[in-house]
């Protein structure tokens, strides 16, 4: 069916509908996205009207991201219904052509969305939400506001001096850290010395700290521009104890995982967006099948509006248990691979099952 001339025709006319919720899409997200941006950071001396756009846009994939299963979703709805108000199903019904025939364009086209997705648009996300992330904290000069919920901490110890590492925020995937404070004990656990610095950046063998303020007990603190902590932190460690597994590109979130697993570090988060990503394409084609149920049936005038609302709140449900149970698994309440692909097998297992009741009795 898919390299038939119909095939063609539906195939090229849900990849067109796509194009135009895609535009769509980004439109309203960039200037949402600007508006939000402007809000917050127009009070900042280094803000201007171009940096506010560049941020905006650098951003713009890694939201996008997250709207693909919903266009998906509304793609199939809007192509189905309107050629469910053209009787162009009605023929195809005619002429002997099944419903699963006549889906194939349509699953295949989700499946390729999914494809690009994963391949093309994840990566692009990663980059730019790291930009964003280091542009604002550049603007910003604090960037606390960023981790408030997962404070790195990190400890240190050479046989002689054991340090305890903690900070506000952390970029360039963990080895720059901000607002950042070293705490050194003696071989008895004794505070030695406390290191207040305003960045502090892993290099080979040591931590480079800029803007520091060192106490040591009973001694007025010294103020220093710069100073090295030496350090026997690897940066591949360090990087892959404190990167947010959603600004790792797809294609090297496997390498990341064997890194992580050599150093005794947990891949829970690590596995579970892999794992997610790697799902994208199957649960398109799901939010496809559910679009599939709620548009098939023919009516002369206009689709049945509790019946499209029904389709769009299953595909908000599945949503919403997808991201749910994602969490469950990145905390490793749930094994990964089942967290992110039971859902998944669910939503088409749900979705043939209607079609068949419908189409089959």
């Amino acid at each position: 069916m898919i390299f038939s001339t119909l095939g063609r025709y539906f195939f090229m006319r849900y990849v067109i509908t796509t194009f135009w919720f895609f535009l769509g899409v980004i439109s309203i997200v960039y200037l949402v996205d600007f508006s939000e941006t402007a809000g917050r950071l127009a009070g900042l001396p280094g803000y201007t009207v171009s940096v506010g756009l560049l941020m905006t846009a650098v951003r713009l994939p890694f939201i996008l991201q997250q709207t693909v299963p919903f266009i998906a979703l509304f793609v199939g709805m809007t192509v189905l219904i309107a050629l469910n108000r053209r009787r162009e199903l009605v023929i195809a019904r005619a002429a002997g052509i099944s419903v699963w025939q006549f889906m194939t364009p349509f699953v295949m086209g989700a499946f390729f969305v999914g494809l690009l997705t994963m391949f093309a648009l994840n990566p692009v996300a990663a980059w730019g939400q790291r930009q964003a992330e280091t542009m604002e904290a550049d603007l910003r000069g604090d960037p606390s506001y960023h981790n408030k919920l997962s404070i790195p901490w990190l400890r240190q110890s050479d046989g002689k001096d054991d340090v305890i590492i903690g900070a506000k925020a952390i970029l360039d995937n963990g080895t720059t850290l901000v607002n950042v404070v070293f705490i050194h004990f003696d071989s008895q656990g004794n505070i030695v010395l406390r290191q207040d610095a305003q960045s502090a950046k892993l290099e080979d063998g040591y931590w480079l700290l800029n803007g520091v303020v060192e106490r040591r007990p009973g001694e007025i603190p010294d103020h220093k521009g710069t100073t090295k902590v030496r350090t026997n932190l690897k940066q591949d460690f360090v990087s892959e104890r404190l990167a947010q597994p959603e600004t790792i590109a797809f294609y090297d979130l496997s390498n990341r995982i064997a890194i992580a697993k050599s150093f005794g570090i947990s891949t829970k988060a690590l596995e579970t967006q892999f794992h997610s990503l790697l799902s994208q394409p199957f649960l398109l084609v799901a939010m496809t099948l559910i679009a599939a149920t709620v548009s098939l049936k023919f009516s002369r005038f206009n689709q049945s509006r509790s019946v499209i609302l029904g389709g769009i709140l299953s595909g908000f449900v599945l949503y919403v248990v997808t991201v749910l149970v994602k969490a469950f698994g990145s905390s490793g309440v749930v094994p990964p691979f089942v967290a992110t692909w039971i859902p998944v097998i669910v939503a088409l297992a749900f979705g043939a099952t209607i079609l068949l009741h419908q189409e089959d009795g």
